[in-house]
C-alpha cells in the first residue's frame, strides 16, 4: 500500500505538492483566515447594549472612522511608523553593511542582531522604560557628566515611542539588507575602482542599487508592524501617545465595542494593502521600462 502510494504521488507532482502545503494551508485558514473572516462579520455588526455584537448590519462603523479624532490618530500612526522605518534604514544600513564585508566576526555580529528576538518584545519595552525614566541610566549618565543639573524628561513622551519602535524593529531592517549585501560580487567593486570610480561613486553605481531588493524588503518589514504596534505607545508613551493599534486595542477590551475595533482594524489593512500593492506595481512598471 505505502509503496502504491508512493508511485501515485511521483505520477502526479501536484497532488504530491499539494499535500505538502495542505498541513501549512489548513492552519493559515485556522488561524488567519477564519479570524479575519470573523472580524469581517463584527464589523457590519450592531454594537450590544453592555458590549460585543448584536443582530443588524449597518456600515455606521467605517464612517465612523473617517471623523476628524481618528483621523488624527491615523495620521500620528503614519507619520511615526515613516519615521521609524527611515530611521531604521540609517541605521541599520551601515550595520548590515559591515556585517556583511565582515570575514571573521561575520557570525558574532549576526547573533548580536538575532539576539533581541531571544527576549519578549513586553520585555525589552519594559527594559525602555528604566533607560529612559528620570532616574535612569540615560538621566543619571547626563548628570554625572555635568551635561544636566535636572533630570530630562525622556519618557511619556513621543521621543519615547519613536525610541522604542526603532530599537524594537531595527534587526527586522538589518537582515534583509545584509542579505542582499552578503552576496556582492567583490570583483563589481574592483572593477568599479578600476574604472576610476572612488568610494562614495562605487557606493552610489554598484553597491546602492544591489542592495535595493533588501532595502524594500526591510522597509516593508519596518513599516507595517510599525504601523500596527501598540505597545511602544502604550507603555513608553504612558497612554497620552495614542496610535491606531492603541485604538482598536482598547475598542475591544475596555470600550467593548468590538463592531468599532473590527471596522478600524479593516481600514487599516486596506490602507496597508493600497499602499504595498501600489509601491510593487509601480516599482514592476520602472523594472519594465528600464
Amino acid at each position: 500500500m505505502r509503496r502504491r502510494l508512493l508511485r501515485w504521488f511521483a505520477r502526479r507532482p501536484a497532488a504530491s505538492g499539494g499535500a505538502l502545503a495542505a498541513p501549512g494551508l489548513l492552519w493559515v485558514a485556522a488561524f488567519f483566515l477564519a479570524p479575519i473572516a470573523v472580524m469581517l462579520g463584527y464589523s457590519v455588526r450592531e454594537r450590544g447594549l453592555y458590549g460585543g455584537v448584536a443582530p443588524g448590519l449597518t456600515l455606521e462603523h467605517y464612517g465612523r472612522f473617517l471623523e476628524p479624532l481618528y483621523l488624527e490618530v491615523l495620521g500620528r500612526t503614519v507619520l511615526w511608523a515613516l519615521v521609524t522605518t527611515a530611521a531604521c534604514l540609517l541605521l541599520g544600513y551601515p550595520v548590515a553593511y559591515v556585517i556583511a564585508r565582515a570575514k571573521r566576526w561575520r557570525q558574532i555580529l549576526l547573533f548580536l542582531v538575532i539576539l533581541p528576538f531571544w527576549t519578549s518584545f513586553l520585555v525589552r519595552m519594559f527594559a525602555m522604560i528604566f533607560l529612559l525614566r528620570d532616574t535612569g541610566l540615560v538621566n543619571t549618565l547626563l548628570q554625572r557628566l555635568g551635561l544636566t543639573t535636572d533630570p530630562i524628561q525622556l519618557l511619556y513622551t513621543p521621543g519615547a515611542v519613536l525610541i522604542g519602535m526603532v530599537y524594537g524593529f531595527l534587526p527586522l531592517m538589518v537582515l534583509p539588507i545584509y542579505a542582499s549585501l552578503e552576496k556582492l560580487d567583490d570583483s563589481l567593486l574592483e572593477a568599479a575602482e578600476v574604472l576610476g570610480a572612488n568610494g562614495p561613486t562605487r557606493f552610489a553605481r554598484v553597491v546602492w542599487p544591489l542592495s535595493l531588493p533588501g532595502v524594500v524588503a526591510g522597509c516593508l518589514l519596518t513599516f507595517i508592524p510599525a504601523l500596527g504596534s501598540f505597545v511602544p505607545s502604550d507603555l513608553l508613551g504612558g497612554a497620552k501617545q495614542v496610535m491606531i493599534g492603541n485604538l482598536i486595542q482598547n475598542q475591544f477590551t475596555a470600550a467593548r465595542n468590538w463592531p468599532f475595533g473590527s471596522a478600524a482594524a479593516f481600514a487599516m489593512m486596506a490602507l496597508v494593502l493600497v499602499a504595498v500593492v501600489g509601491y510593487l506595481r509601480r516599482r514592476d512598471a520602472r523594472e519594465v521600462v528600464g
